[in-house]
This record gives C-alpha cells, structure tokens and sequence, in this order.
C-alpha cells in the first residue's frame, strides 16, 4: 500500500486553488486504497524555529517545555516523512517564493543526524525511496523565468534530505483571467491524473 504525505500551506483556505487540487490528487490516492496523511499548515501551525528551538534540535538535553515540544514535533513529522512513499506538497507562490507555513515544516524536519548528515563528500541526504510531487500556484507567469525562486529552492532542499525524484505542476496564470486561469487549472488537473 502506497503511503502519501501531503502538505497544504495555502492561506486562503476553502478558496485555495492549491489546496483544491491536493484535494483532487488525494481522492485518486483514496480510490486506490492508499494510507494518507494531511497536514494544512496554515490551519495547524507549526512552531516557528527560533535560537531555543534550534538549540534543542543540536543538543536535545535539559529541555524546557517549549523545546521539548518541538522535538517531539520535529520527531513525529520526521517519522511521517521517512514512512512515506509520496510527498506531495502545496506550494502557492507568495512575494516570490513559498509561503511561511511551508518553510516552517522544512526548518523542522531538516535536521542533521536524521534527514541529512555531513560525509567527506559534502552533505548526504538520508531520506530514500520517496518520491515528491509539488503543486504549485501562481497569479502570474513564473515557470522557467528568474522570477521563480521557489522552485529550484524545493527542488534543492529536498534533494539535500535525499528526495531527488520531484515532479512538479504547475497552475499559473490563475490572476490573469478566469479563461487563462481555468485553462492553467485543467493541465494541472490533467497532469496530476497522470501522477496519481
């Protein structure tokens, strides 16, 4: 069975195009019987790293509550990620790069010893055997332009925790039109079919 991690970061709740097309993907998963989990991180937030929560991860002893519940957090997330076959992650661009929300997951489950380690070769990532498909949604006309920053920023994070086989979908143009938004929002679905 097929264990999918997926993660909302939208803010827009029930008007998230992102979030709709998760949606969508996640219900094809379901229709093949496979184990999923969500996580909406504007809904459910997530500690944001901090000097305190940042000191525990590297040195887990003699922990106050705040820091020990991160951990935990961090433990837990990273266990979800290491159990799963798919990740499939939102990623609405905001001002150019991904949402708050999004890079707060990444600040916890990029931890050195458990997602990654240092070699003689420079950093190997320990996560294996996942795979990751983004979804991505933008106002305007970003893919393959220096505008989109976000992207290679995804691709590089991920790959440095081991994740190197990353599909991404793109629904652009979605503040250009509804003709252009709903044509972007097609392919994305018809992409996405193709994933599932």
């Amino acid at each position: 069975m097929t264990n999918v991690l997926a993660l909302k970061s939208s803010i827009l709740g029930d008007y998230s195009s992102s979030s709709k097309l998760i949606d969508e993907l996640l219900a094809q998963y379901a229709q093949q019987q496979a184990a999923v989990t969500v996580h909406d991180l504007a809904e459910q937030p997530l500690p944001v790293l901090d000097g305190e929560i940042a000191s525990a991860m590297r040195s887990p002893e003699q922990l106050n509550d705040k820091q020990q519940h991160a951990l935990n957090l961090s433990d837990q997330l990273i266990a979800e990620l290491e159990s799963a076959d798919l990740l499939v992650i939102g990623a609405p661009m905001y001002n150019f790069m991904i949402p708050t929300q999004l890079k707060i997951w990444i600040d916890l489950v990029a931890r050195a010893g458990k997602t990654f380690t240092y070699t003689e070769q420079g950093p190997e990532g320990l996560i294996t055997g996942t795979r990751a498909v983004v979804v991505t949604t933008r106002g305007g006309m970003h893919k393959d332009q220096a505008s989109d920053q976000m992207i290679p920023y995804l691709k590089n994070v991920l790959a440095f925790i081991g994740i190197t086989d990353v599909e991404v979908v793109y629904a652009e143009s979605l503040a250009m039109g509804p003709e252009a938004a709903a044509v972007n929002l097609e392919q994305a679905r018809e992409q996405l079919a193709v994933v599932a």
